[in-house]
């Protein structure tokens, strides 16, 4: 090893050892703050984990288990019922206010937003509708066409067809050819012939096993001409 080796050796280490002691200087100096930082990170994880384990995971059980009844009454089609609670049982409406942490209480406004559509309170099902998200592509699918289904009977037809387009968007058979067919309609009844063709069309060539494939062609005949 060289001279100038040696010498960059010994400068490397002295400033190691030198990184180290201003270390050391520091935690000796700022031991009790340190201490105290320490701590706190201590409780503050400590703290999150018990209260996952004794407040939130013990409510989104409870929250399951409330939402039972509200569900099977919108399976029926009780839609009053499915909304207010029947007395002994609760609604979605008091599950969104009382487990609006959870999971079952997010989703209690999606359910919110469909039963108030079915009743005609198309402004409550956009707003309900509207507040709800989801990571399921088909539920998330589903939420957009209610809230352009709410916004056509509003009479709000460009509205509509942002969020009939918004559903279709989620590459599935059975959802996406119903909104293009819906969005095709909604084009065609607003004079965009040209737009209208293009929701049949993609109908035709992209879902070709779907029911509205199967009757498609007429309707593309029909603005054609």
């Amino acid at each position: 090893m060289s001279k100038k080796q040696k010498e960059t050796t010994t400068d490397s280490f002295e400033n190691v050892e030198n990184a180290l002691s201003s270390t050391e200087q520091f935690i000796e100096d700022n031991q009790k703050m340190l201490s105290i930082i320490a701590l706190v990170l201590i409780i503050i994880i400590g703290g999150y984990w018990g209260l996952k384990k004794l407040y939130f995971m013990p409510l989104e059980q409870e929250a399951e288990k409330s939402v039972y009844a509200a569900q099977k009454y919108f399976e029926k089609d009780s839609f009053n019922l499915a909304l207010n609670g029947d007395g002994n049982n609760l609604g979605f409406l008091d599950i969104i206010d009382e487990y609006s942490s959870t999971k079952p209480g997010k989703l209690a406004n999606y359910y919110t937003g469909i039963c108030y559509l079915h009743l005609g309170d198309y402004e409550q099902a956009i707003d309900y509708l509207s507040s709800f998200s989801t990571d399921d592509d088909l539920v998330s699918a589903t939420a957009n066409g209610a809230i352009g289904d709410a916004n056509l009977e509003l009479g709000n037809k460009d509205k509509a067809a942002k969020y009939y387009k918004k559903a279709a968007e989620v590459d599935n058979e059975v959802t996406a050819p119903t909104y293009l067919m819906k969005l095709g309609l909604l084009y065609e009844d607003m004079g965009n012939k040209e737009e209208a063709v293009k929701a049949y069309s993609k109908i035709k060539h992209d879902y070709k096993k779907s029911t509205e494939a199967r009757q498609v062609d007429k309707y593309i005949t029909r603005v054609s001409l």
